[in-house]
């Protein structure tokens, strides 16, 4: 009698596997840092689109010194 458990594999297609792992997406980043004797800015976005919809965001922050 064998105690290990029998374990059963099948193919699985590429669709299938982006389905599983999340799908398909693509996405974008940039950001910009500006210091003067008087003032910093710093702003970022980003985007990210998929089959599901799209994703973006912004933000800026100033420090005045």
């Amino acid at each position: 009698m064998n105690p290990a458990s029998t374990v059963a594999t099948t193919e699985i297609s590429d669709v299938d596997l982006d389905n599983v792992s999340g799908g398909l997406a693509a996405g974008g980043s940039g950001g910009l840092f500006i210091e003067t004797p008087i003032a910093a800015v710093c702003a970022d976005l980003m985007a990210v689109g998929s089959a599901e919809g799209l994703a973006a965001g912004a933000s800026i922050h100033t420090t005045a010194l």
